[in-house]
Formats: C-alpha cells, sequence, structure tokens
C-alpha cells in the first residue's frame, strides 16, 4: 500500500519570518529613542543586542546544539526588547547581566525557544527592578527637554554610559526626573489631586502620544507603538485578541474609577499612553510561547493583564504595572488553556485517550 501525502499548502510564516517581523515593527520605536537620548540609546540598543546574540551562541554551543540557531532572529529581539524596557540612563554592566540573564535564565535554561513560560525581556527586567531598583526608577531627562547633557556628543555620551555621571561633571539630580506614573503616585500620596498633579508635571496627552514623555527607551512615543503593532495585526504576525483585550479593559476599569472619583484615579488616555502599556500589549504579551493558544483564551489573558495592570498601578507600591501583569498572566497560561483550550471530539478534558 502507497500512502501519498496530501498536498499541503505551505502558509510561507516561519520562526525567522516572525521574528525579523517584530524587529522591523519596533524600528519606529527604537528611532524615537534614538532622538530622544542621542547616542546613550545607541549604546544600550547595540550593547543588549550584541550580549544576547553573543550570549545566545555560547550556550547553544556549551549545549551541543547547532550554533545557527542564533540567526534566527530570537536573540536579536530579545536583546531589542530588553532595551527598550530599560531606562537610558542603566550603566553598561547592567545592560550586559540583563542581556545574559534573559538569554541563559529566560529562554536557555528552559530548552530553548519555544519552551520559556516568561518573555525573556520581561523576565530579566523584573530581576532588575527588584535588584537595583535605584538605577530602574532613575528616568533621564529626555534631550529636548534639557541641555544640560549633550546626548548626541559621543565622547560625552560613551563616558556617561560606560563611567557614569561622575565622568561628565553631572549629578543624578540634575538629569533626571520622574515618569508622569511616578510623579502621579507620589503627589497622590501627598494629598493632590490627579488635576492639579498632571499640571503641576505639565503634562501633556499629545507629548506622550508623540514621545516627549520620560521614562523607559521605547516608552517615548505610542504612536511609534501603534504604527508597529497595527502592521503586526495586519500582517497577521500577531491576532488582535490580546492587545484589544488588554487595552479595552485598562480603559474601561480607569475610565468607571475616573468617573467615580476624578480626584483619585487618572483618566483612560493617561493611562493608555503612559510608562510600557502599548508595548507590552503588543510586543510582550503577545509572545507565542507564553500566552494562551486559543482565541478565547488570548482574550481572557489580555483582560488579565488589563486588571492587573491597573491594580498594581492604583494600589501598589510600583507606579507602573504592566510588565509585572503580563510576567503573573504568564504563569497563568497553562491554566487558561487548560480550562478554554478546544477540546478533541469525544475526549474528556483530564483523561488519558
Amino acid at each position: 500500500m502507497i500512502f501519498l501525502s496530501s498536498p499541503h499548502q505551505h502558509g510561507g510564516n516561519s520562526i525567522q519570518l516572525t521574528m525579523f517581523s517584530v524587529i522591523i515593527a519596533l524600528i519606529p520605536a527604537a528611532m524615537v529613542s534614538v532622538y530622544l537620548y542621542g547616542w546613550l540609546a545607541v549604546f544600550l540598543l547595540t550593547t543588549c543586542i550584541g550580549v544576547s546574540l553573543a550570549t545566545e551562541f555560547f550556550a547553544l554551543k556549551w549545549m551541543g546544539k547547532e550554533t545557527d540557531r542564533v540567526w534566527d532572529g530570537s536573540a536579536g529581539l530579545t536583546g531589542l526588547l530588553l532595551a527598550l524596557i530599560l531606562p537610558a540612563a542603566v550603566p553598561w554592566w547592567m545592560a550586559v547581566f540583563a542581556a545574559v540573564f534573559a538569554i541563559v535564565l529566560g529562554k536557555q535554561l528552559y530548552g530553548g525557544l519555544g519552551h520559556n513560560p516568561f518573555n525573556p525581556a520581561l523576565a530579566a527586567r523584573v530581576v532588575l527592578l527588584i535588584s537595583f531598583p535605584l538605577h530602574m526608577t532613575s528616568w533621564i531627562v529626555p534631550m529636548h527637554m534639557d541641555a544640560s547633557l549633550d546626548m548626541y556628543s559621543f565622547i560625552t555620551s560613551l563616558k556617561f554610559f560606560f563611567l557614569g555621571p561622575d565622568a561628565v561633571q553631572q549629578t543624578w539630580d540634575a538629569i533626571t526626573m520622574a515618569s508622569p506614573l511616578g510623579y502621579l503616585k507620589t503627589e497622590l500620596g501627598q494629598g493632590v489631586t490627579v488635576t492639579e498633579a498632571l499640571v503641576n508635571y505639565h503634562y501633556s496627552t499629545l507629548h506622550a502620544f508623540i514621545g516627549r514623555e520620560a521614562g523607559s527607551l521605547g516608552e517615548g512615543s505610542a504612536l511609534a507603538l501603534l504604527m508597529g503593532g497595527v502592521w503586526l495585526m495586519a500582517r497577521h504576525t500577531i491576532s488582535w485578541h490580546i492587545p484589544i483585550s488588554y487595552l479595552l479593559t485598562m480603559a474601561v476599569l480607569a475610565g468607571l474609577f475616573n468617573l467615580i472619583n476624578p480626584d483619585v484615579y487618572a483618566p483612560p488616555m493617561f493611562h493608555l499612553l503612559a510608562g510600557g502599556l502599548i508595548l507590552c500589549a503588543f510586543f510582550m504579551a503577545t509572545d507565542p510561547v507564553s500566552s494562551p493558544s486559543s482565541g478565547i483564551g488570548k482574550i481572557v489573558f489580555g483582560i488579565g493583564c488589563g486588571i492587573l495592570t491597573w491594580v498594581i498601578r492604583t494600589f501598589g507600591n510600583y507606579p507602573e504595572g504592566a510588565m509585572f501583569a503580563v510576567v503573573l498572566m504568564n504563569m497563568a497560561t497553562p491554566l487558561i488553556d487548560y480550562y478554554v483550550r478546544p477540546r478533541v471530539y469525544g475526549h474528556k478534558r483530564g483523561k488519558q485517550s
């Protein structure tokens, strides 16, 4: 008897194509980061990407696997994402530590690509935030807002990145500022209303949208991130389920509580544009390995991310909650898949065939 394979049509998608599609989608955000932070952004981007690729190569070689896998785009994407979720002022050794952690402990320890339970870049960022809270909450003033540090100067930025602010005769207080989320949380703790706090900060929704607020390297422009995210959805590289359910849940919760007490709870647009929410919604939470596989599961995942983000931002000690929320929901992915993934006809859940 001769068995012939069916004439299946290949979709044209691949791991490499997917990874490089996401990298291309992040280029606008990376370009805005260079505009905001000059050579500091270039040094941070190249360090995270370069160390991630090198660590992936040596890890694969040490485990006896094919080192050609380093060019599948996954390590480069991890390095790019990691750089975009770090403050521009982090020293070089923290960037190196984070990249090594992301590849070795966040990815290869679990068996490599396709087996990691958490987004490797997010896992590294959470470890850095817990271990080095001062460096991870020092937001450097964007270059267009303060000329005290010439970040367009290659030599000045090089000294700052490798030797710190003392090497360029600067103090941390002179070149750092609070992020909108951090400033608002501090002011609310002192009894200041939301409206007063945002006025005192000189907060502008337009500036937050186009990229003129302090924050992590890739948080500067919601517009750039949305361009990349919508492009990925249009190409079907990611589905709409997680980003839309995530952002909608956040907007609904923020809107309801803002209506109840606008003096205490920030409006929806502020939450949507502040911090790493859009970056996480389109580029972190949609990681196909650490997120649910079914459409309904993805919606549940996105809703959970939205609820956790709002709760952490509103009631937690950390002003930013998006990245913690995604990591926590990554832990719930197996449970979500277990209960909402479509079952094979005739099989009962929990039974072996």
